[in-house]
């Protein structure tokens, strides 16, 4: 829980009702001496790239950088000037006026680079001004930039009204950062002999946040796990040494597309990835190594300035962290900390933060809010996930006394936690029983992206494997993520379902992935001797051949794109079917015989279909969208018959149910805000029970 000077009697207070043994810091609170010693343990938090402005002020050049693309010029005459961050927030950004060896300006209109002789730079009003332009072509440039202004703390700045100096951050990439870094962690560690857990807030690198200057388009780009803001001259000069190649601006910028986590990357953003994973993870252990040699444990937050470290990369387990800390949501995103590999202390932080204002500006600890409502939604959800799979703490962050004049609040995290040791207790006394069932999901980024689309469900809410992966958070399945290159009938024996899931184009779907033909005969053979291709949208789509959809004589329907107008179709006859899944229809659809069953059809558009494919199945979704009810109808259709009658499972959507077979324990989760009746089928019997509205039920079996 965190603590807070000048709060003392209610921190003891909320720490004795809420059973916390750590207390904590947060980003403008302190511990005073009082809490220090109150026998709690404490966390410490650091962000080891943010705090640093004296150092940063006398070394500006150690700022972290980033490519960005000007605003596109259109060119009215042959002379076009283009100033460099129009339409940028200024406050986060300045040109690095040394760096022009590095930049390149594009005519847009025909995808091509303009010579270096032919555009000049203005230092003195950072702008670039390009001669011979062609008439009505659009220009642009793409240049580095320092970031001088940390996100999270310009954020913070805003949405809090904060009243301090912005802060900086440094770029461990060069020597002479990484040698003050030591130091200043070596003298930080000397000076805090309270400290049991120093608790990373991340580690070098934030997350992709490039802010407009317009209030009508506030935020130009976000990404989770793009890598846009790891980059420097530095950074690009031992890229070339390692890898006999270079990097250049236009492979950032990617036509303004950029390289977010849904776009399938190209093999030189890749090589980039695991260039900078590398680093980012050697140079983090260097830090961990310093916090043990002090006695202390060293705990990482799997949020802000977590690109590069990967906790599903090799590299990420030779760092040494004790622990790893996930804010969470969603139940996808309990399943993302739970999965990182490692004997590490798994620990979950939920929401709301105790902030005054909570999601896209929304009233939380203030006139308006309702945080134990919000605080029972965000754990309803997170609990289906807890009882799949085990999570060893969970804590609260932000500022205390924002919890005054909530009462209601302060019970609920009281019945919160009284739960989740319920849940805990129940994983240390049996394993939990899972469906004979193994679901593969097949993307272009295979288990680097395990659990995970690259952020929070709330940024992302139309993405169907987002979707599907909250779904499947809670379901009774292992789950295996397989990138294009693991397609092997070797690597597919163990997956009895395979989903394969997003638009065209995307990291989700595949993209290119699907124009080498040993994918697609390898899956097919694979759906022939008994597999199940589940495809969501426009699954294993890429054009230049005879289906805009390579999968789909196994899946049984394909995608128009607008060339078969003139074509006949298949006329779309329901089959009779209790399936009811709540999802719309996707244009273009269409049958491509007559044997391809429709189980859902909306306007006479295949909605879900099942076709029959030697002894496996193909199965189709226009789309994606979780909700009780979905996922009700979504396990019905991952399971297929093949089981005979379920065990452990009920007939109401709203209710979750989990048994501990060794603690002879069934677990019985009420996601609604009303009671629910339900009935639990055991083997043979049928045993029917009622669960108070957000609450659980145990029944001993």
């Amino acid at each position: 829980m965190p603590g807070e000077s000048g709060y003392e009697e209610l921190t003891l207070q909320l720490a004795k009702k809420w059973g916390s043994d750590v207390i904590r810091d947060c980003d403008g609170t302190k511990l005073s001496d009082q809490l220090l010693s109150a026998g709690m343990d404490v966390y410490s938090t650091i962000c080891i790239i943010r705090e640093h402005n004296t150092f940063i002020n006398s070394h500006p050049e150690y700022q972290q950088q980033v490519f960005l693309e000007s605003e596109r010029v259109l060119a009215t005459s042959t002379a076009v000037s283009i100033t460099l961050l129009s339409g940028y927030f200024t406050k986060q950004f300045c040109v690095n006026k040394e760096s022009t060896s590095y930049w390149q300006v594009y005519d847009r209109t025909t995808d091509t680079v303009v010579p270096r002789i032919n555009w000049s730079f203005d230092a003195a009003s950072d702008s670039v001004t390009i001669q011979g332009a062609t008439q009505w072509h659009h220009y642009s440039v793409n240049f580095l930039a320092f970031r001088i202004w940390e996100e999270i703390n310009m954020y913070n700045h805003v949405t809090n009204s904060w009243d301090k100096e912005p802060l900086k951050q440094l770029d461990p990439r060069y020597p002479e950062v990484q040698e003050y870094l030591r130091s200043w962690l070596t003298t930080w560690c000397e000076e805090h002999p309270e400290t049991d857990v120093v608790r990373f807030t991340s580690l070098f690198y934030n997350f992709v946040w490039i802010w407009g200057g317009d209030e009508r388009n506030p935020f130009l780009f976000t990404d989770w796990a793009s890598y846009d803001f790891t980059v420097s001259p530095l950074a690009l000069e031992l890229f070339t040494a390692e890898y006999g190649y270079r990097l250049t601006s236009e492979d950032f910028i990617n036509q303004g597309y950029r390289n977010p986590n849904h776009i399938a990357w190209k093999q030189k953003m890749v090589d980039y990835l695991w260039f900078t994973n590398r680093f980012v993870c050697s140079f983090a252990k260097e830090l961990v190594d310093i916090v043990h040699r002090y006695g202390k444990k060293a705990y990482v937050f799997y949020d802000d300035s977590w690109v590069g470290m990967e906790p599903q990369s090799e590299a990420f387990g030779t760092i040494g962290f004790d622990g790893i800390i996930k804010c969470v949501f969603s139940a996808f995103e309990v399943r993302l900390c739970s999965a990182v590999p490692g004997k590490l202390t798994h620990e979950l932080r939920l929401h709301p933060y105790l902030f005054p204002v909570g999601l896209g500006g929304a009233p939380t600890f203030k006139e308006g809010g309702n945080p134990a409502l919000d605080a029972q939604k965000y754990w309803v959800h997170v609990r289906r996930a807890l009882l799949r799979a085990p999570i060893d703490r969970i804590g609260l962050g932000g500022i205390l006394h924002l919890v005054e004049g909530f009462p209601d609040f302060v019970d609920t995290i009281a019945n919160i936690a009284k739960q989740f040791r319920m849940i805990k207790e129940l994983h240390q006394m049996s394993s939990v029983y899972k469906v004979n069932r193994k679901v593969g999901i097949l993307t272009s980024w295979g288990k680097l992206r395990t659990w995970t689309c690259g952020g929070h469900f709330h940024e992302h809410p139309d993405l169907d494997l987002i979707n599907i992966l909250e779904s499947l958070a809670g379901l009774p399945y292992d789950v295996e993520f397989l990138s294009f290159d693991e397609v092997s009938k070797g690597n597919l024996e163990s997956i009895d379902v395979l989903i394969n899931a997003g638009f065209a184009g995307s990291s989700w779907s595949g993209g290119e992935h699907w124009k080498d033909d040993k994918v697609g005969t390898t899956l097919t053979e694979w759906v022939h001797d008994g597999g199940v291709f589940v495809g969501v949208n426009e699954p294993s789509a890429v054009q230049g051949y005879a289906n805009n959809l390579r999968m789909a004589p196994v899946l049984g329907v394909d995608v128009d794109d607008g060339r078969r107008l003139c074509h006949g179709l298949w006329k779309v006859e329901q089959k009779e079917s209790q399936l009811n899944l709540n999802i719309r229809k996707k244009d273009g659809v269409y049958l491509i015989d007559g044997d391809t069953i429709v189980l859902q059809d909306k306007d006479n558009l295949p909605v879900v279909t099942e076709r029959s494919f030697g002894k496996g199945k193909g199965i189709y979704l226009s789309e994606y969208r979780y909700s009780p009810e979905n996922t009700f109808a979504l396990r019905s259709i991952l399971e297929q018959g093949k089981l005979g009658e379920t065990l452990y499972c009920t007939d109401n959507a709203f209710v979750d149910c989990a048994y501990f077979p060794e603690a002879k324990a069934l677990v019985l989760a009420n996601g609604s805000r009303e009671k629910q009746s339900v009935v639990v089928r055991i083997g043979k019997e049928f045993i029917p029970a009622e669960v108070e509205g957000f609450a659980i039920a145990l029944i001993s079996y």
